[in-house]
């Protein structure tokens, strides 16, 4: 990095917001003798909770755990902090009501009403169509066939929306917004004109006018209010939308070059690609599921969302209920020293859906003529030596398509995020795809969320571009 940007004008500390599906995170960003070091304050449990039949987030508890977490902040930087920054999981959004809050929780991304939604959007186009108009893959998650269900699910359609991490910088009195690089998901974004597209909403008969409207990363969206500005370390704070998508805030996080680089990150979902200038909308990109994101800083992330530690997560919660609980690292130490059981289609709809996940891993290895494995005590490590290689098996391909399609070769994988830390997965992905790989930071999300809030803050209200960024991320995660 250098030297003339080693410290922001401003020193006092920053605070990031990582919203994930599996917990949420509250981190401090403070400077000490010129050098920053983050640190995190608190950590939250989150997963989606059943509501009758559907499948939705509790949002009470999250805004809950992140005000603990603000005081727990504020009472550590007495410097007071500078800005505040929100990034989190894509396609989620919360439905408003005339007086600002919430209409009802919001729905988890995999309920399946869009099931039905789906299938109307793809009666009315081609999911060509779509995927030309907004480089977005066209999956049932996106915000637009959720969007779609919500008048099904007796949700008045015109009703102002925001998406969840915006969501929570609105709550702590920013205005509504949707930041780029997460309103990119949402398969509503022109891909040319970096706006909503106003002729896909009106031929899908959604309201553009309950839309928020779009601004770029490290935009400042208003100040802190309510009772939490009264704290002394609150005082002018500024709300930042970073790379609001946890996933461009990743990308955003590290400090290395990525040309000739592919990234995995490894969480939840396994995001497989790399950064592009220009967008690729082909008939192949579609059929090889790859899809078009905004990234932080200009250009797109180029990528295949592949199911990934979710599947470990709902065998684990299955076990649990039966007594038969673990430790993601004592199943990947057990794992290591066991043979496959072959592998699955780790993409397969109902591998997406949440319970019962060993029964359902089993009937997609019978469907591939392997033996099924007994759901018994002693068991477990099988079942995650059968998702890991299957996961190596899934990056394999994805990669192979991305080459094809880029018409050249890879050199190196990135993997970042949490799974960056089970090295079983990591070796078993060297060896499917013959690339060297190397980890990044397991807070990736975290690092770029203060990456882009200190370049943004350097800029004035001006975009800031991808080279000050990585900077900036360079200084964080010392590179």
């Amino acid at each position: 990095m250098s030297s003339d940007n080693t410290l922001p004008n401003d020193q006092r500390a920053r605070v990031a917001i990582d919203l994930g599906a599996e917990s949420c995170r509250v981190s401090l960003l403070r400077w000490h003798d010129g050098k920053p070091a983050v640190t995190l304050v608190h950590r939250i449990a989150n997963g989606p909770v059943h509501e009758g039949k559907t499948l939705r987030w509790p949002l009470p508890a999250i805004l809950a755990g992140l005000e603990d977490g603000l005081r727990k902040a504020a009472s550590i930087a007495d410097e007071g902090i500078a800005s505040i920054g929100v990034d989190g999981w894509a396609v989620d959004y919360v439905r408003l009501g005339e007086n600002g809050k919430p209409i009802a929780l919001p729905f988890c991304y995999r309920d399946e009403r869009t099931l039905a939604t789906q299938a109307a959007v793809e009666h009315l186009f081609e999911p060509q169509h779509l995927f030309e108009r907004t480089g977005a893959q066209p999956i049932r998650i996106n915000t637009l066939y959720q969007l779609m269900a919500d008048a099904e699910s007796g949700i008045v359609p015109t009703a102002p929306w925001v998406n969840l991490p915006e969501y929570v910088l609105f709550w702590l009195g920013g205005a509504r917004v949707a930041e780029y690089t997460n309103a990119t998901h949402s398969g509503l974004v022109d891909l040319k004109t970096g706006n909503w597209a106003e002729d896909v909403f009106r031929e899908l008969g959604l309201s553009i006018d309950a839309s928020p409207p779009i601004v770029h990363s490290g935009s400042v969206v208003g100040r802190l209010k309510g009772p939490l500005a009264e704290l002394n370390a609150f005082k002018n704070t500024a709300l930042i939308a970073p790379a609001c998508h946890d996933t461009a805030s990743a990308i955003a996080g590290i400090g290395s070059q990525m040309d000739a680089t592919a990234y995995i990150v490894s969480g939840t979902w396994s995001l497989v690609g790399t950064t592009l200038p220009k967008a690729i909308n082909t008939v192949a990109a579609r059929e090889a599921r790859y899809t078009n994101q905004g990234a932080a800083g200009g250009g797109f992330l180029f990528h295949s969302n592949v199911n990934g530690m979710w599947l470990v997560k709902q065998c684990m919660e299955s076990w649990a209920k039966n007594g038969r609980g673990w430790k993601i690292e004592d199943l990947v130490k057990e794992a290591s020293g066991i043979e496959t059981n072959g592998t699955v289609n780790v993409d397969a709809e109902p591998l997406m859906l949440d319970s019962d996940m060993p029964q359902r891993i089993n009937a997609e290895l019978t469907a591939r003529g392997f033996s099924p494995i007994e759901d018994v005590a002693g068991n477990e490590p099988k079942f995650a030596r059968v998702i890991f290689e299957s996961l190596a098996e899934r990056y394999a391909t994805a990669l192979g398509s991305l080459e094809a399609m880029l018409g050249r070769k890879l050199e190196r994988i990135h993997i970042l995020g949490g799974g960056s830390r089970n090295q079983l997965l990591t070796r078993l992905t060297a060896e499917g795809t013959g690339l060297p790989v190397e980890t990044g930071h397991t807070e990736g999300s975290t690092i770029g969320n203060f990456a882009v809030q200190l370049a943004g803050a350097a800029t004035s209200g001006k975009t800031p571009g991808r080279e000050a960024v990585r900077d900036w991320a360079c200084a964080l995660s010392d590179c």
